[in-house]
């Protein structure tokens, strides 16, 4: 069984940097495409990056060129490093995996990835 377990969250103030990081244990990481979401207060889970398992990227347009999604195959991490973070950015962060059958597909999907992890609070303050 896949396991997934984020840390790195935080309260930072606008403008800072952030990195989460997510462990996979159970499975053979880099069978996996890996992604990042988020939820805010009152809204629904929106897709923030994916890695596919050859290391396409994909990004939301609204952490575009703010975020960074990466992955190490030999320590079964997938990370996520925020910088210049505003306040909109505030929610929980979810990492989850996708067992799939493209190596180059970083999907956005929700509904594609079959794991999550239980999510770390990320707090921007103004």
């Amino acid at each position: 069984q896949v396991q997934l377990v984020e840390s790195g969250g935080g309260l930072v103030q606008a403008g800072d940097s952030l990195r989460l990081s997510c462990a996979l244990s159970g499975r053979t990481f880099s069978w996996y495409t890996m992604g990042w979401f988020r939820q805010a207060p009152g809204k629904e889970r929106e897709f923030v990056a994916a890695m596919s398992v050859r290391g396409n990227t994909a990004y939301a347009d609204s952490v575009k060129g703010r975020f960074t999604i990466s992955r190490d195959n030999t320590k079964n991490t997938v990370n996520l490093q925020m910088n210049s973070l505003k306040p909109e950015d505030t929610a929980v962060y979810f990492c989850a995996a996708a067992a799939t059958t493209s190596y180059y597909t970083a999907t956005a999907r929700p509904s594609e990835y079959g794991y999550w992890g239980q999510g770390t609070q990320v707090t921007v303050s103004t």
